[in-house]
């Protein structure tokens, strides 16, 4: 049993199928992080955004949350024109992009197959995830990035589902006064298709910018 704590081992063995693809990756791109991915941002964050999990070309191979995959350049943005991040994105975990205020943290730390966790492989890896939000001293706000991110917060964070429904927008005060606000992925496949534009997701952290303010 590992013990709980914010950050899993290298080569956390707890579900078999993502460690699987992680070895098979590591023989096939021996030059990859092809490791479980560690939150990236401000450890005095006042907002957390959980997002999925690792994209294999992106921060399976890199090493930093959306980094590397057509995701980065949006989430990166729109932080930026919020002043929730400093520095340059350049999609690679070596620029100089930090991020002011803001933590990211993955719902699911090892890249899945298909990028699909199964539900089993949620739950588990929420014992990452729980420590790592109780880790951030100022945590007001988190958003959640897709329902299966939103679905883990809200369990991470002592909520009841049925009474918070996952909807692009949609606010949630959970027990501890925390609020969630949720959005669609940022994926390249929600924004090539409309489902997500790049005025919806700045307009999801815009709200989490005024709830943040609101909260202190």
């Amino acid at each position: 049993m590992i013990p709980q704590s914010p950050e899993p081992s290298p080569d956390c063995p707890l579900c078999p199928r993502l460690a699987d693809l992680r070895q098979a990756q590591r023989v096939a791109h021996p030059d990859w992080f092809n490791a479980p991915v560690p939150a990236f941002g401000d450890p005095e964050a006042w907002l957390a955004i959980v997002g999925l999990a690792p994209g294999l070309q992106g921060a399976n191979r890199t090493g930093r949350p959306f980094t590397g995959d057509g995701a980065g350049p949006l989430l990166y943005g729109t932080l930026a024109k919020l002043g929730l991040a400093e520095g340059t994105y350049e999609a690679r975990p070596d620029d100089d992009l930090r991020l002011t205020g803001a933590i990211i943290v993955n719902a699911v730390r090892c890249v899945p197959p298909q990028n699909k966790p199964t539900p089993e492989e949620v739950r588990t890896c929420r014992r990452f995830l729980e420590p790592a939000l109780e880790a951030l001293p100022n945590l007001r706000v988190v958003v959640a990035l897709g329902q299966i991110a939103h679905q883990s917060a809200v369990k991470a964070l002592g909520g009841k589902l049925p009474k918070m429904p996952f909807a692009h927008g949609a606010e949630h005060r959970l027990p501890s006064g925390l609020l969630l606000v949720d959005s669609y992925h940022c994926t390249r496949y929600n924004q090539n298709t409309g489902r997500l534009t790049d005025a919806m997701f700045e307009s999801v952290f815009a709200q989490a910018v005024a709830l943040g303010d609101t909260a202190r």
